[in-house]
């Protein structure tokens, strides 16, 4: 079972299309917001959250409701895909609608092996993974950057570095970020 979460128009083949707006003609029609969700426990293979986490979850219970879900629905070693804009570029920022930065960082936070290893080192990063009982690995990182810094990229006028200096010193740079999870969890006996 692959889900495509908050799909608006953007509806895709092999599947289940899910939005909150009957206008966008989903499968199903569902608030993301209201938990629990109508989805089966372990019964999603894959989930794609594209332009989508950023909208959901205004207030930090909510929030971590919607990821305690997203971990239920989540069979053993499922790929969720999360494409967000960058929460330093103009389009995350001139959007009213967008309640929450989402970044690596924060989507780590819910991680119990990183969890453990931050306790053991002592350092102060909330050991979300943990509190929640949710367990998402990142497996890949994709920051997609705007012009002209792409095109810079590609030309080898500057090199990564240059880029990722750039990211933490300018808005603009980078447009979207594309992650990788993957649900942790024990198979079912």
């Amino acid at each position: 079972m692959r889900r495509n979460l908050g799909c608006g128009q953007q509806k895709l083949a092999g599947y289940v299309n899910v939005d909150k707006m009957a206008a966008c003609e989903p499968d199903q029609l569902v608030d993301l917001e209201c938990v629990p969700w109508p989805f089966a426990d372990n019964s999603a293979d894959e989930v794609l959250l594209h332009h989508v986490l950023e909208h959901l979850g205004a207030q930090s219970d909510s929030y971590l409701a919607i990821i305690q879900e997203l971990y239920r629905v989540c069979k053993p070693d499922a790929v969720v895909r999360i494409v967000v804009p960058h929460p330093r570029h103009d389009s995350f920022l001139s959007d009213p609608t967008h309640v929450r930065a989402i970044t690596p960082q924060g989507l780590e936070l819910f991680s119990q092996a990183k969890n453990r290893e931050w306790a053991a080192k002592g350092n102060s990063n909330t050991p979300l993974g943990l509190y929640l009982g949710v367990d998402f690995e990142i497996t890949a990182v994709d920051m997609k950057p705007d012009e002209p810094w792409r095109g810079q990229l590609q030309a080898r006028r500057i090199t990564p570095q240059d880029l990722a200096q750039a990211m933490r010193q300018y808005n603009n740079v980078i447009r979207e970020i594309d992650i990788r999870l993957r649900a942790v969890k024990a198979a079912a006996p």
